[in-house]
């Protein structure tokens, strides 16, 4: 079976995109903390990640791009930027407690579609440790206490944005690997069609552009492309409704890179959710 078949390896693949959309969400945590726009950052590294991708294909002369690469890698780049955008604004307009959990659930939308739509067989140890390991990104998130202003109405359209961004997003991963579109095709498409809409998205917003952004948003790329090469790797050769819960434990990453470099404190619901994850992953390993 396909979880006994290499399975390290795309299990590594899908903890090394954890760690990546971690580092990457807290390189943003640490830019907007310093007043750095978070569009012209994205559009940065989608931009560094474009030219690397698109120069490492020339080399190697592996371009495969077919309408199929080009639209679904577009719709996954503007699905992600706009993810990032909608998850921004909706701290700015609702509950922080509530937020990042609410959004981390969109994992949900592509582990049913793994195994409704690709017809994916997960065992009931996998079903197990797939609660377990959302139910942990979930509860580290969560940040009791932490709200601020009560425009409910734009805030939930915001959340339900995000979640619809990112959920529709693994969908379409899923299905690039299941029509066996090659993934630096994908990645191409991905950040140029990313590029595209951030840049179209930084016009209408008007806002002033500092070199400092240049800097971190380059940084961020050459991380983004490590990770969304890992990302589709793992669904090439994984189970993607264990590999979507286990990306979303990049939460972890921010929580533990806030104690390290921010001198944040962990919270004790947050070490039980941390436990608990570890305890899921084992349960995919069986």
């Amino acid at each position: 079976m396909i979880w006994r078949e290499g399975f390290s390896m795309w299990i590594a693949a899908a903890l090394v995109t954890t760690l990546s959309f971690g580092t990457n969400n807290t390189i943003f945590k640490w830019s907007t903390s310093r007043g750095l726009s978070k569009v012209h950052i994205q559009f940065f590294f989608y931009f560094v990640a474009f030219l690397l991708t698109l120069g490492y294909g020339l080399y190697t002369g592996e371009l495969q791009f077919n309408l199929y690469a080009l639209i679904l890698g577009g719709l996954i780049g503007i699905l992600n930027a706009n993810g990032n955008i909608q998850m921004s604004k909706a701290f700015e307009k609702g509950p922080a407690s509530l937020t990042s959990p609410l959004i981390g659930a969109n994992a949900i939308m592509p582990i049913l579609g793994a195994a409704i739509i690709f017809h994916e067989e997960i065992s009931l140890a996998h079903w197990i440790g797939i609660v377990v390991i959302l139910g942990s990104a979930l509860m580290i998130q969560y940040s009791p206490g932490k709200s601020h202003g009560t425009n409910y109405g734009p805030w939930i359209y915001r959340v339900v944005l995000a979640i619809l961004s990112f959920g529709i997003l693994g969908i379409l991963m899923k299905t690039t690997s299941y029509l066996q579109i090659s993934s630096l095709s994908t990645l191409i498409c991905m950040y140029g069609g990313g590029s595209i809409y951030l840049a179209l998205t930084s016009l209408r917003e008007k806002e002033s552009w500092l070199r400092s952004e240049v800097n971190v948003g380059s940084m961020a790329g050459l991380v983004s492309v490590i990770g969304y090469s890992c990302y589709f790797y793992a669904l090439q050769k994984g189970i993607a409704s264990i590999i979507f819960p286990i990306v979303s434990l990049n939460c972890l990453v921010v929580i533990l890179a806030g104690c390290w470099f921010f001198k944040e404190k962990l919270k004790r619901y947050q070490l039980v959710g941390i436990f608990s994850a570890i305890l899921g992953i084992i349960f995919t390993k069986i």
